[in-house]
Order: structure tokens, then sequence, then C-alpha cells
């Protein structure tokens, strides 16, 4: 058997124990006299399943650093970050001074990096950002490549056969689940010259009804910032006017494996927002050969840096100096 294909099997693992966890788990139930109150008997439950799988897993980040030039749409304007002023005077806060600094973000758009679109982005009887339920954060992730075919066509599109012949060496795409689309279109990110392209990799809209409506998936997700290069953005429209979210701007699925792995999602709560500034972090088998384990950099404490972070006027942002 090959490698990659064990990975199914590691998240039916994971999977198998989480059942097994649930079936001896039901705090509602009455407790009997005499007996260990429910609350004792699962208070290490899901701890288990961390100490057994995830604290060893290789975590990666999906996500694109948020800075003032990285790609958007004209049609947004530029954003702009700044030193957080202190109303009374005017002045930026400083370590010396205040014994802290902020930031202060200006943003033109909530559409900015890397993203999670809820459908009320498009269709306003549809949930908002802060309206999506708390289950989208932790999900089962696959991740298609079109890695040859945008080779050969830079406009390429995922098509129903491409996720056929992913599931002919994998088995069918888990309900539920999210779908990544690998296209390695990301890799020239952050040039700012990615936003005007008009030619892209995309996901056909057929594509997208066999996934959410045969498939049954959570949302799908694609490298740059558009579903598709259709003059009406027909892939898009159809998802938000269906009541289905999906990731923009994903970096990094070149490094997770096509199975095996889940996904943590991350988002502000912005009340009515339309658009996410999101983190997608990829949870893979511990012997993954990308990603890092807990305990193999610090964590609690931080590590101190040698170079302090600075305000750097020319970018527009803190870096290190």
């Amino acid at each position: 058997m090959a490698k990659a294909a064990l990975y199914p099997l590691a998240a039916l693992g994971v999977v198998t124990l989480l059942l097994a966890v649930d079936s001896r788990s039901v705090d509602s139930a009455p407790t009997p006299q005499g007996s260990t109150p429910s609350s004792t008997r699962t208070a290490h439950g899901l701890w288990s399943i961390y100490a057994q799988s995830l604290e060893h897993a290789k975590y990666i980040d999906l996500t694109h650093t948020l800075t003032p030039s990285i790609p958007v749409w004209k049609g947004f304007g530029a954003s702009t970050f700044g030193p957080a002023l202190n109303p009374e005077n005017g002045k930026p806060y400083r370590y010396a001074q205040d014994g802290f600094e902020a930031t202060q973000y200006m943003l033109a758009t909530d559409q900015f990096g890397t993203q999670l679109d809820p459908p009320a982005h498009w269709a306003p009887e549809f949930p908002a950002i802060d309206e999506l339920p708390a289950t989208y954060a932790l999900r089962p992730l696959a991740v298609i490549s079109i890695v040859e075919q945008v080779a050969k066509n830079p406009g390429y599109s995922l098509q129903v056969s491409d996720i056929q012949r992913w599931e002919a060496r994998h088995g069918k795409v888990p309900a539920g689940s999210v779908v990544m689309v690998r296209s390695d279109w990301s890799k020239e990110w952050p040039d700012p010259a990615l936003a005007t392209r008009t030619v892209f990799p995309g996901v056909s809209l057929d594509a997208l009804k066999f996934l959410h409506e045969q498939r049954h998936i959570l949302f799908h997700g694609h490298e740059p910032l558009d579903t598709d290069a259709t003059p009406t953005l027909e892939g898009e429209h159809w998802l938000m006017h269906h009541g289905y979210a999906q990731a923009e701007g994903v970096a990094n699925l070149d490094r997770v494996p096509e199975t095996g792995c889940l996904v943590t999602i991350g988002y502000p709560k912005f009340k009515g927002g339309l658009g996410g500034y999101a983190r997608y972090v990829a949870v893979c088998p511990a012997d993954w050969r990308y990603g890092v384990s807990v305990g193999q950099v610090p964590e609690a404490p931080l590590s101190k840096s040698d170079k302090l972070l600075q305000w750097d006027t020319e970018r527009g942002v803190r870096v290190r100096k």
C-alpha cells in the first residue's frame, strides 16, 4: 500500500476514537445514586484525543499574512496600517513612554487576504460572518490538485471529472468536509499584480454543484481571490444565493496531503460582517513531512528575539530590526 493511501486510515482512526469517546460520554444523562457523576467520568474524554493524536500532529498554516500591500480587487481601494493614537494628545503610544504600543487598521474592505466568505456577501437573506455556527471550527480536509492542468492552461477550472479522479484514488469526498482546490496560484503572493489578472485558476459551477449537492461538503476553498473568471462570477453567485460559504486566498496547499488532515477555521466575529479575515490551519498526521508539532517551537513562554518590533513607515507595518 502506498504511503499516501494510509492517510484516509489515519483520519478514520481519529473519527473512530471520537465515536468511542462519544458513546461513553453522555453528560446530560441522570446520575444514579451512589455512582460517579458523569462530569467526572468524562472529564478527560476529548483530552485523550489530543494526547493520542493532535498533540503529535503536524500543523501547517494555510493563511497569508495581512499587510497594506497584498493583492486586493481595485474596486475596494487600499488599506492602511498605523500606530494607534492617544485621543487626548493625538500622539502614538510608545513602549518607552507608555509601556505598550498598539495598531490602528484602516481596512478598505472585509474582502482582504485569506478570507471566509459568508453567503450574506451576495445574498442578505443568508447568514453574515457572525451568524455562522460554531460547528465550522474543525472539519476533515480534502485537497484536490489541478496544478498539472493549470500548467497547461492558466485559466483552467476544477471540473467534476477532476473530483471523480480524486475519488478513484482516495474514496468519496467526506460529507461535511472542507475541500481545498490546489492550483499553486498563491506561489506568487504577495505580488499586488495578482489581483489585476483576468486569467486565473477557478472552480467550475458544475464542480461546485457536485461537491455541495452530491457530496454535501461544508464549503470549498481556492487560492485566487475569486471563484471563477466568468463575466458574472457564476460560481460565487450560485454559492452565495444557495446559502454556502467559501474560502478564498488560501496558501500553502502544496504542503498538505490530499487526504487524512483536519482543518481548523477561525475568523473575527464582526456584527453583520460580509467577509472574514480568516485563518486556516491544517492538522496532519504526525509522520507527514511538513508542518510543526506541539513542543517543537517555544509556545509558553514564547521566545524572545534580539530584534525588536519597530514601525516601518515605508512598509506601513511593524517589522523586526
